[in-house]
Parts: C-alpha cells; structure tokens; sequence
C-alpha cells in the first residue's frame, strides 16, 4: 500500500487532526475550531508577542533535519524570543503550507515535534493555518507569552559598567551548520544544537523577577550582531574578551584544526542562547541564579560609555573593533557578519 499523502487526507482531515491531538489549559476558552481563540492571561501580567517564519531551502532542509525535529525548532526559536522579555510562554499559532504530495506521516512527526516541544514548556497550540505550497514547505509560528508589570525586559537598558554574560556555548549550531553544507557530517552533539536548540524561558524569567537583567536578547543572529541591536538601543559601546567566550569541547577540538571557525562563535547564528547585562555589583547574583537552573551562565565583557560600536580583545590585550553585519533576507550578497 503507498503510504498516505495530504491530498489523501485534505486540509479539513489535517485540521482535525491537529485539533483532536492538541491540549488544553486553564487560560485557553476557545482554542482550535473557532473562527478566533478566546484566551485569558492571569492578573497583573501583560501579554507578549512573537512571531517567525521558516522557508525550506532558507532556513531549512530535510536533508539534515528531521520532521519531527523541525517541528520541535519551529517553536522553540519561537519561545526564545519569549525568554529573551523575561516572559512565560502560554499560546501558540501554527501556519503550515506544505506540497499536497507531502507524506502524512512526515506531517505527523512534525506536529509531534511542535506539540512535543510546546508541552516542555507550558505552552498549548490555539489556532493556526493550514495551505497548499506548490513547492516548499513554509511554516509560520506565532507564540505569545505573558510577564507581569513592570518585569519586562527590553533591549534598552543597559548601562556602562554593566557587565555582559551569556548562557550556554557559542558557535555550536552554525558549525554543525557549516558541516552539513562542506558535506561533512557533524558530531551529534552539534547536530543537536542546530536542529533541537533549547529556549531558555526559566533563565530569562528569573533574571526578570529578580530585577538582574538590564537588557536581554536572543541570540539568533550571532553573539556580535545581535549585542550590537542592545548597544544601538541603549545607546552604549562593549568590550568583549576573546578568552572567555564559552565554548563547547566539541566546537574547540574543530577549532584546534580550523582557527577560521572561531568566526561562527562571534557571527554564526541560531545559538538561541540568553544575552544580557547586568549591574556590576549584581553579576555573582545572576550567576548563582543560572546555577540554582542548571544552565551555564558566563561573563564574558563590559558595556562601556560613548558610541564607538563593539571592541573584542584578544588575549594578548590588544583590541580590534568588530564591523558587524546580521543577516539580511532581501540583500542577495552577503558580506561576513563579522570583520
């Protein structure tokens, strides 16, 4: 027997599928079924926002990545922009356009994945779309979160003599990346941290309720492109020092045999992990709190007066200053993102 395609099933069969499959929770009054969902955010909290697209063939590619785990990405990278306010993830919209020939059980593992990676985190899938792609698979997430008044953590407020720290490693996902591109085929670990990042919503929201984090940010585009959104909205400058950038025994032993790699610690992207400043005086507090989490946090700079823009010092105490350019969609020839 051939195995079942969409066209088989039809988009209402996929959209009660989903339905039958998806869970509940005690703010959700309407969710899937509905022309709209009717949600109810608990008293005193303010709601948050984030939405995201992913393109087969630009931001992906089943070549190396699985259904189910581009499922589980496709909200994860979601939920990090929700950790990155101090928020809790709550709802979450899902729009999928797909080829009519797509196999049902390639659709299935990726609503496992996204189903999967939503209940890890306290977040239940509402609503969304669903549409026919006469090529690419196209997937669109909206999450929504909520932090209380006043917790809400921006991109704005950092200071000079903050310190900058950073959780987990750099580098990880835009070397498994490089890998897989080069034709190689990277250690697990690696592979792992490109397909499966891991939001880090209990460090951004603690950060948040403990009044640490100055200003916080997602690292998605790379550690140097995306400090550099929190310096140009603080109105700040920063001094990064080579030696303590964090980086994994698995990205260090390429690095042994490829110094050129460093580079994808500093502009790489989608490490998904935690930026922010801290007050000086409050660092060993933030560190104690990423501690009692079990996440890795690590001081690794300063934010400094003026606008002189970013400065990496290497461990011989020299400093160059770093040209940064993120990733930009709709310039069809890249420069590197660092310089």
């Amino acid at each position: 027997m051939a195995p079942m395609k969409l066209r088989d099933l039809g988009e209402f069969g996929l959209i009660d599928t989903i339905r039958a499959r998806a869970a509940t929770a005690p703010g959700v009054r309407r969710g899937i079924g509905d022309d709209a969902a009717e949600l109810e955010l608990p008293a005193g909290e303010r709601l948050l926002t984030s939405t995201d697209l992913l393109l087969e063939a630009v931001h992906f590619d089943f070549a190396w990545i699985s259904p189910f785990d581009l499922g589980a990405k496709a909200v994860a990278v979601n939920l990090s922009d929700i950790a990155a306010m101090g928020g809790t993830a709550r709802f979450l919209y899902v729009g999928l356009a797909c080829p009519a020939d797509a196999a049902i059980a390639d659709l299935d593992a990726f609503i496992d994945g996204v189903l999967t990676e939503a209940g890890c985190h306290g977040a239940v899938l509402v609503g969304g779309d669903t549409c026919r792609s006469p090529g690419p698979w196209i997937i669109s997430v909206t999450v929504e979160g909520s932090v209380p008044a006043g917790e809400a953590v921006g991109r704005d407020g950092a200071r000079p003599g903050d310190r900058l720290l950073v959780s987990g490693t750099l580098g990880d996902s835009a070397l498994a990346l490089a890998l897989w591109q080069e034709g190689s085929v990277p250690e697990p670990f690696l592979a792992a941290r490109h397909c499966r990042p891991t939001p880090r919503l209990a460090l951004g929201r603690e950060l948040a309720r403990l009044g640490l984090a100055s200003a916080m940010i997602d690292l998605s585009d790379g550690l140097a492109a995306d400090l550099q959104h929190i310096l140009e909205s603080s109105g700040v400058s920063a001094e990064v020092n080579r030696a303590d950038l964090p980086l994994s025994s698995a990205f260090r032993e390429h690095l042994d045999r490829e110094p050129h790699r460093f580079d994808l610690a500093l502009g790489g992207g989608e490490d998904y992990e935690l930026l922010c400043s801290v007050p000086a005086s409050r660092v060993n507090e933030a560190l104690a709190a990423a501690s009692r989490l079990g996440v890795p946090l690590t001081p690794i700079g300063t934010l400094l007066p003026g606008a002189a823009g970013l400065l990496l010092r290497d461990p011989d105490g020299s400093a160059r200053p770093l040209r940064v350019r993120g990733y930009d969609h709709f310039c069809p020839v890249q420069e590197p993102a660092v310089q």
